[in-house]
Order: structure tokens, then C-alpha cells, then sequence
């Protein structure tokens, strides 16, 4: 008779929970790599006719 394993195994809820993450990160990747999110910085929030103060006017 075969002597069975002390040890089981990863726990179900531990795969999950890694195969979740390893989707998050993909996604996060790809949003990156292909420029979904558009373009980033300072200016995106500002109305298009608005400019930048200079950097020494900044409070």
C-alpha cells in the first residue's frame, strides 16, 4: 500500500489567490505597454487652454 503525503499540498485559497494576482499584474502590464491609460502628468487634469505656472511661481 502506497504511504500517503504528511504534507497535501499548496492550499486551494492560496492558488487563487496567486492565479488573481498574476491576472492583476498582466493587466496592469498591458495597460502600460500599450498605452491605454493615455498620456500621464501634471497637464492631464488641467483644462486644454490652461497653462503650467512656471516652476518658480509654485507654491
Amino acid at each position: 500500500m502506497a504511504k500517503a503525503n504528511d504534507y497535501p499540498g499548496m492550499p486551494r485559497w492560496v492558488k487563487i489567490s496567486g492565479l488573481i494576482v498574476a491576472v492583476l499584474i498582466s493587466l496592469a502590464a498591458m495597460i502600460v505597454v500599450f498605452d491605454i491609460g493615455g498620456p500621464h502628468g501634471p497637464g492631464r487634469h488641467m483644462s486644454p487652454n490652461s497653462e503650467m505656472p512656471p516652476a518658480g511661481d509654485r507654491p
